[in-house]
């Protein structure tokens, strides 16, 4: 699977949770929750989803790996085939 697709998919899934949020104007670097105003909750919410979409085990012990745009998309990319 592309970045590109990765990144589609995640900014989708965030559109869901936080409407009002444009994607341009967020730091891909910085913690999700912060820049998307997110709580454990939504966060829980867009990792389930995510995991259903692309068939993959995304356990908590893993969620670290997780922490911004970023790097959410990278754990994605390395953890789908």
């Amino acid at each position: 699977m592309s970045r590109h697709d990765v990144e589609t998919a995640i900014a989708e899934e965030l559109y869901r949770i936080a409407p009002d949020i444009d994607l341009a104007d967020v730091d891909r670097g910085a913690d999700l929750r912060e820049e998307f105003d997110i709580d454990s909750m939504d966060f829980l919410t867009l990792v389930t989803a995510l995991s259903k979409r692309f068939g993959t085990d995304m356990p908590e012990a893993d969620y670290q790996q997780m922490r911004s745009f970023d790097a959410l998309a990278t754990y994605l990319q390395t953890h789908t085939s």
